[in-house]
């Protein structure tokens, strides 16, 4: 799941893993159809979507890089 926080911030969940970590990075302005990176050195691979998808969303995401 993306989501954004009151003060702006995106961060991505994880369910498997209990995983809450902001997104401190993204390849594409709109962030659809690129890759974020985590603050825990996680890379995920968003699908594609329409600019300005409201959030939160629940999407599934591949995770391309990170322990």
């Amino acid at each position: 799941m993306i989501r954004r926080d009151s003060e702006g911030i995106l961060s991505a969940y994880v369910p498997k893993k209990d995983l809450e970590e902001p997104i401190v990075s993204v390849q594409n302005p709109d962030m659809w159809g690129g890759s974020v990176t985590l603050a825990n050195g996680w890379v995920l691979q968003l699908p594609e979507m329409a600019a300005g998808t409201s959030l939160p969303i629940t999407v599934e995401a591949k995770k391309i890089a990170g322990e």
